[in-house]
């Protein structure tokens, strides 16, 4: 199998680099998004869990998500966590089941900040995008999918997505293999990310021959 991470800052376009390349390679390719590895808040008090800085490597339960990495790679089927944003919490009875696939994507905004899952993957890509451009869409994301208002999502922003992300995430870049400017808009670099992944996925099949 072929693991390609994606990271980024938040509202960078890596979702769209992840769809793209995922229509492109045809079904070939399962995702397993960091955001469902969240470790579970529901232990804490609701007024506490807004505090909740999930922007910094300690909110990852990194064990799980690498562990389940690893599973996919050995062939096995997953049962991947399931975490809501609005309730800060991750389902004791829901999970999704995740089966192997010839390109596994991982993709998140943290993930170049833990060592043991660096060390998982075969391509790494940072999507890279002006802060105006990504501040726009992560005060529309967290208004029409996290509950927050204009206001509160502006203060969640300077408060810890901005400092965050020069902390950890932006430093995180000097990993990549590949770096995508102008985030989802790049359309000639997707095409070119699609054509190497394809092309690394076939060198990789005619050696296991």
């Amino acid at each position: 199998m072929l693991v390609i991470g994606i990271a980024g800052g938040s509202g960078s376009g890596k979702t769209t680099v992840v769809k793209a390349i995922t229509r492109q390679l045809n079904g070939k390719v399962v995702v397993i998004p960091q955001d469902s590895y969240y470790k579970d808040s529901s232990h804490v008090p609701v007024e506490e869990r807004k505090n909740i800085n999930f922007d910094h490597p300690d909110a990852i339960d990194w064990k799980l998500m690498c562990q389940q990495i690893r599973e996919l790679k050995q062939g096995h089927t997953i049962q991947q966590p399931v975490y809501s944003y609005i309730t800060c919490s991750r389902s004791t009875t829901e999970t999704v089941t995740v089966e192997p696939a010839e390109v596994i994507i991982v993709e998140g905004i943290l993930i170049f900040t833990c060592k043991e899952l660096r060390d998982q993957l075969n391509i790494k890509i940072f999507v890279d995008a002006d802060d105006d451009d990504r501040v726009l869409r992560i005060i529309v994301r967290d208004v029409a999918e996290r509950g927050r208002t204009i206001d509160t999502a502006i203060e969640h922003y300077c408060d810890t997505v901005k400092p965050m992300h020069l902390q950890f995430i932006e430093p995180s870049k000097r990993y990549a293999d590949i770096i995508v400017p102008q985030g989802g808009h790049n359309q000639v670099a997707i095409d070119v990310l699609a054509t190497t992944v394809q092309e690394a996925l076939e060198k990789r099949n005619r050696h296991k021959k």
